[in-house]
C-alpha cells in the first residue's frame, strides 16, 4: 500500500486540477496580484532572538489520529493564538486528509494581524497564487514532496512575495534546501511516510544548518522542556499544531510554550 504521503501528494493533484477548472489560474493570479503580502514580517516574526517563536496552527484532523477537535472555530483559535503570544499562525488547507480548506486561510487572514503560513502540499504553482490570494504571507514547500523541482518553487514564491517555509526530514534534504537557497528551513521530526515522531531528529538535524539561515522545529512538540531542548540545540521558532488543537484551553497551553504566564507571574 501506499505510504502516506504518496496517498497526500496522489489526493492533491487531482484536487488542484478539479480548482483550476473551476476557477481558472488566470483569476487567481489576478486575485494574488491585488493582495499585499508580508514575507518580512513572516521571517522577523520567527526569527526573532529575544523570545520563544512559535508557529501555531490551525488544523481540524490528521491522517493518524483522526479528528482533533471537534468544534473547530478556525478563526476563534487563530484570535486565541494571536492574543497568547503567537509569532505567526499556521492554517491547514489541505482537504482531504486535514479537513482544511482555503477559506480557514481566507478567514483567519482577516482576523489576525500576525502573519499567516498556508500548510498544504505544494505541488503546482497554481497553489502558490492560491496562497497569495487568500491572504497568506508565507508558504509550506516540502523537500520529500518536490524534490529537484524545490528551487523552482521557491522562485515561484518569491515571485509572488511569499516567504518559504522549507520542510525537510533528514541531512540529504536539508542539503538540497540548503542548496536551492532556503531562508527559512523547518526540520520536521515526523517522518511523513510513516507519521512516526522522532524528536531526536531535529537535535541531530540544528547542527548542520547554516548560520544564516532560520530554523523552525516542526512535530512532536507537547512541553516548555521540548521548546528549551529545541531552543538549547539552536532552533529559532517552533511550529507545534496537535498540542494546541487538542488542548482544552489553547490560548492557555500557548502561553505555557512561549513562557508568558511565567513571565507575567514575575512581575
Amino acid at each position: 500500500m501506499a505510504h502516506i504521503l504518496e496517498r497526500i501528494v496522489a489526493a492533491t493533484r487531482a484536487t488542484v486540477e478539479t480548482r483550476k477548472h473551476q476557477r481558472p489560474a488566470s483569476v487567481v493570479a489576478a486575485e494574488a496580484a491585488a493582495r499585499t503580502p508580508r514575507p518580512d514580517l513572516f521571517l522577523a516574526g520567527v526569527g526573532r532572538p529575544d523570545r520563544i517563536n512559535v508557529i501555531a496552527e490551525c488544523k481540524r484532523r490528521s491522517p493518524t489520529k483522526g479528528v482533533l477537535r471537534e468544534h473547530y472555530d478556525v478563526v476563534g483559535l487563530a484570535r486565541s493564538y494571536e492574543t497568547s503570544g503567537a509569532a505567526a499562525v499556521s492554517v491547514l488547507t489541505e482537504s482531504s486528509f486535514f479537513d482544511g480548506s482555503l477559506e480557514h486561510l481566507r478567514a483567519v487572514r482577516g482576523a489576525v494581524a500576525v502573519p499567516v503560513l498556508r500548510k498544504d502540499f505544494v505541488v503546482d504553482g497554481y497553489q502558490i497564487d492560491e496562497a497569495r490570494a487568500a491572504g497568506a504571507d508565507a508558504v509550506l514547500l516540502i523537500v520529500a514532496v518536490l524534490g529537484r523541482d524545490l528551487a523552482a518553487f521557491l522562485a515561484l514564491s518569491h515571485r509572488a512575495g511569499l516567504a518559504a517555509l522549507v520542510e525537510v526530514h533528514d541531512e540529504e534534504e536539508l542539503r538540497q534546501a540548503v542548496d536551492a537557497g532556503a531562508r527559512i528551513v523547518g526540520l520536521n521530526s515526523r517522518d511523513l511516510r510513516t507519521m512516526s515522531v522522532n524528536l531526536e531528529t531535529c537535535i541531530e538535524l540544528v547542527a548542520r544548518v547554516p548560520s544564516d539561515v532560520v530554523t523552525v522545529a516542526e512535530s512532536g512538540i507537547h512541553t516548555p522542556g521540548d521548546i528549551a531542548r529545541l531552543r538549547a540545540a539552536g532552533y529559532s521558532a517552533f511550529l507545534v499544531g496537535e498540542h494546541l488543537v487538542r488542548s482544552s484551553d489553547p490560548a492557555q497551553a500557548l502561553r505555557e510554550l512561549t513562557g508568558i504566564n511565567a513571565v507575567a507571574g514575575s512581575e
